[in-house]
């Protein structure tokens, strides 16, 4: 069975890359007796053809493996984060900084390729306030991520109260990092055409650094053709060095109204092309149904030879949309954990040989308490309007555990206005109950032990 391109949307429709003769990579929809496996166009397990709907193997039944709790002391967490690390025989090692605008997913993204959630995630912007480390060990494989708050700017910064480290701390993990994940929530129709400028600024500065674009929330689009459109523009046409060619897969008479969907090829150089044969030619679906009256059609875009990635000053870099240096592309829907497998897959395979830095029963560099206040927060963000969930200070009394092995945590929350406190308590407290009752599953599920969390509510004084 060829994979699909992205959700369970698009299932009906199966991608297949395949290779001409003497010419490029075609993407078409694949016959019904079409059976042999096609080449991969590029790199390894995933590649482009992850997104080009290349099959690739299936991640071993161990890449599911539960992954460890989180210490609920913090003298055992630095135990192990202060302690030498455990090492395989031939341990390989691989550092990922995942950058992006506010709310693209990127905490959402981390949780999923963690298995555990220890990263908070809102839909209200800035949720991740500093960067933290969050670890995956698999077999002789360690991945270091780098959650960091969204690209933003200081005017932003001084609205939402926020600490100034929000604006160093992506640039930080860019210096660390020996992969980085791009990430762009394709569901938003204002932001999803072109990198912001804090994203192509922070890539032009380490171009060095091998970057893959990651398109998010791919289940929240109705019009899936649009995601071909979306690689085009958001890589300006060249993906690992190469040529993408947007071709307009049929042309429509009067009596149609659908949107012509696109073909993506990828290919070589053009000196080097030979003439393409229409036999080896192959349509673009795009989940929308053959209409009659729609015929076939071959309309080159695209064309001309790669360049080479180099440091752009601001002025090179205002009219710029896209980034011609990903290596790879994939589509994905965090939140449901679609197609992270792949991704994850993907990244394991691209480290390198060298020493593990943390001890393999590490799963954060967060202590217990950071994690169990930024999902507090989490919360807080959730059901507090406009910008009142940026005014309140958490403040842990208690922390300790019960005769049972329970977890026993008491937090007070320090509001401004009286009128903030009744709006965190809501009518007959359903509100913090809500917050306390959540949160409190969640931290279940982090520690794997019961959590008794109780939340207070104060003005400050």
């Amino acid at each position: 069975m060829v994979a699909p391109i992205a959700a369970a949307a698009v299932r009906s429709v199966r991608w297949v890359v395949r290779a001409a003769a003497a010419g490029p990579l075609l993407l078409g929809p694949a016959p019904s007796s079409f059976l042999p496996r096609p080449a991969r166009c590029s790199g390894s397990s995933s590649a482009l053809g992850s997104i080009l709907g290349i099959p690739s193997e299936k991640p071993s039944g161990a890449l599911g493996r539960h992954p460890p709790p989180l210490a609920t002391s913090k003298k055992e967490q630095e135990r192990l984060l202060q302690g030498r690390p455990d090492q395989p025989r031939d341990p390989k090692v691989l550092r990922i900084a995942i950058i992006g605008a506010p709310n693209a997913g990127k905490s959402t993204l981390c949780n999923q390729l963690l298995g555990r959630k220890v990263f908070p995630v809102s839909k209200k912007v800035h949720t991740t306030r500093c960067k933290a480390w969050g670890v995956v060990t698999h077999e002789d494989t360690q991945l270091i991520i780098l959650d960091t708050p969204g690209l933003t700017n200081p005017f932003k910064v001084k609205r939402h109260k926020l600490d100034e480290a929000m604006l160093t701390d992506p640039w930080d993990s860019m210096k660390h990092a020996d992969l980085v994940l791009v990430l762009v929530d394709v569901s938003d129709h204002w932001t999803r055409n072109s990198l912001s400028k804090e994203v192509l600024k922070c890539l032009s500065e380490f171009p060095q650094v091998p970057s893959v674009l990651v398109l998010n929330k791919v289940d929240l689009l109705k019009k899936k053709f649009l995601l071909l459109e979306l690689v085009n523009e958001l890589t300006e046409g060249i993906v690992n060095g190469k040529k993408l060619e947007v071709r307009a897969a049929f042309k429509q008479n009067s009596s149609s109204s659908a949107k012509p969907p696109l073909q993506i090829t990828q290919a070589s150089p053009s000196e080097n092309r030979a003439p393409e044969s229409s036999a080896n030619q192959a349509q673009c679906g795009s989940g929308l149904e053959n209409h009659s009256g729609v015929q076939a059609s071959e309309a080159s875009i695209v064309t001309g030879e790669p360049q080479g990635l180099t440091r752009h000053g601001p002025k090179e870099l205002k009219d710029r949309k896209g980034w011609p240096g990903f290596q790879e592309i994939f589509m994905l829907a965090a939140l449901h954990g679609e197609e992270v497998d792949t991704l994850k897959q993907y990244l394991l395979l691209q480290a390198k040989p060298g020493p593990w830095e943390f001890h393999s029963g590490v799963l954060t560099s967060q202590s217990p308490q950071e994690v169990c206040n930024n999902i507090i927060r989490e919360k807080i963000l959730e059901y507090l309007p406009l910008e009142v969930p940026y005014g309140v200070t958490q403040v842990t009394e208690m922390w300790e555990e019960g005769e049972c092995g329970e977890l026993l945590i008491v937090q007070s929350l320090l509001v401004p206005r009286k009128s903030h406190m009744m709006m965190l308590i809501g009518r007959g407290g359903k509100v913090i109950s809500r917050i306390a009752q959540e949160a409190g599953q969640d931290l279940m599920n982090t520690f794997l032990c019961d959590v008794r969390l109780k939340l207070k509510v104060e003005v400050k004084s």
